[in-house]
């Protein structure tokens, strides 16, 4: 039994976008002593961030999945299954969006783009995990859970 999926997006070229953007705006307010830091600043943090939101990889890695943007792999998460108590497929709110923050309705959430998730509870908290392939994700970590049970 074994899972891979890598999930692609255009959230990367959102981010390249915002960094054309606040170059420019840089370029227009280069006299103001002040804003000529903040904008290039800015546009370098984003350039620097876009390479690892091209895509969400979710694997099986053992005794663990893996959760990683890329391919840039500044964003990891390793959740043992040992740890899982409980899943099912979700959707997330359009508050919890795209990215990895703490959503409103408790929990982390691990998103790339779209709503389709699959909620993790785990004995510390939940876990949302987003993905164009939340049947086939939550059928294989039940799956690795039975097993783990059986064994």
């Amino acid at each position: 039994m074994n899972y891979h999926h890598t999930q692609r997006s255009p959230l990367c070229l959102i981010l390249y976008a915002l960094a054309i953007t606040f170059l420019v705006v840089a370029w227009v307010l280069r006299d103001d002593p002040v804003l000529i830091w903040v904008f290039p600043a800015t546009a370098l943090l984003m350039l620097a961030l876009a390479p690892s939101f091209h895509h969400l990889t979710v694997a099986d890695q053992g005794d663990h999945l893996l959760i990683q943007f890329g391919p840039l792999p500044l964003f990891r998460r390793r959740v043992k299954y040992e740890d899982i108590e409980s899943v099912e497929v979700g959707r997330t709110t359009i508050l919890d969006g795209w990215g990895i923050h703490w959503s409103l309705r408790g929990g982390w959430v691990w998103n790339l783009w779209g709503r389709d998730c699959v909620v993790l509870r785990l004995r510390r908290g939940t876990l949302r995990v987003g993905t164009d392939d939340a049947e086939g994700l939550a059928r294989f970590v039940v799956g690795k859970i039975n097993q783990g049970v059986s064994e």
